[in-house]
């Protein structure tokens, strides 16, 4: 009977213990977690970003030509569209002749000019001033057509529009035909050198990151790591909470909330290595963590409470 009742308290016993064991590892694994996405500079809202070119004629005109498709890679330089070019490059021919006919009037002034000084004796002094005077007329006149001349040689030049940056095509739906104004965006290039991570951290794990701080980056889905490290941390947001232009008193929001959330800031990551056959596509969804370094210099943080 004895024998009965210990080894009865002994399974009570071990019962215990074991429950006691899975309550220190659940509240373990609890202040872990804590500890990873409360604590640590650990943020999984983070996004894949590139600046955006955007990419219009300089010259207003038909399309005539669309040498370039959506989704494609281009280098600086490469034609992407002409604007219709026969209509430049009459405008071309025309500007030329006009230069070659001041040119030629010029010319005759001169030596009519050169005829008259030659003979101050028999002509008037006011007729010898008045063909210096068309001399120079003609020859700011001959001035202007070059000037003319070489704008449309220009134009003509830019009736091919070229990428301005590497990058690739993006939501393309150009098609010959339509007709570009001057100055409108005609189509966008992603460019590829400005390529980055933002990740939106809390205003609480800010002490914790400085510009220079390696980080480790996962986009959703791929376990391989992307290197890279702390470019900057933006200097400002909105405050969605005080409204007011310029010239007026602020409007702050009088209202609280006993549940505060946490403020949430850009950080930019410029990426220093990204793994073999692995594309970055701007939009993407990225997990990044921080490795601070531990040099005497953090910030004590205390509790976001």
């Amino acid at each position: 009977m004895v024998r009965k009742l210990i080894m009865f308290h002994r399974q009570n016993l071990l019962r215990s213990a074991g429950t006691l064991l899975v309550l220190l590892v659940i509240l373990a694994g609890i202040y872990a977690l804590w500890l990873r996405y409360q604590v640590e500079p650990v943020t999984r809202d983070g996004k894949v970003r590139a600046d955006m070119v955007p990419v219009a004629a300089d010259v207003s005109g038909l399309v005539a030509e669309v040498r370039v498709t959506d989704n494609q890679a281009v280098k600086k330089g490469d034609v992407l569209f002409v604007i219709d070019r026969p209509r430049y490059r009459l405008a071309l021919e025309q500007a030329q002749a006009n230069v070659a006919s001041e040119q030629a009037a010029l010319a005759q002034a001169v030596r009519e000019d050169r005829r008259n000084r030659a003979m101050p004796e028999a002509l008037a002094a006011e007729v010898i001033e008045q063909g210096r005077a068309r001399v120079e007329q003609l020859r700011a006149a001959a001035g202007q057509a070059a000037a003319a001349r070489d704008l449309a040689r220009f134009n003509l030049e830019r009736t091919l529009v070229r990428a301005p940056v590497d990058g690739t095509i993006a939501n393309m739906t150009l098609q010959p035909g339509v007709y570009l104004t001057a100055g409108k965006a005609a189509l966008a290039l992603v460019y590829d050198r400005s390529m980055r991570v933002e990740g939106y951290f809390e205003e609480t794990k800010l002490p914790a990151i400085r510009v220079g701080d390696p980080a480790s980056i996962y986009l959703m889905g791929v376990g391989e790591e992307i290197a890279g490290h702390i470019q900057s941390i933006a200097g400002g947001v909105e405050d969605r909470e005080r409204a007011g232009g310029e010239g007026q008193l602020a409007n702050v929001n009088p209202s609280f909330t006993w549940v505060r959330l946490a403020q949430r800031i850009p950080v930019r990551i410029a990426v220093d290595r990204v793994p073999a056959n692995l594309r970055l596509i701007p939009g993407q969804t990225a997990t990044i963590v921080i490795h601070p370094r531990d040099d005497g210099r953090n910030i004590r943080r205390s509790l976001p409470w």
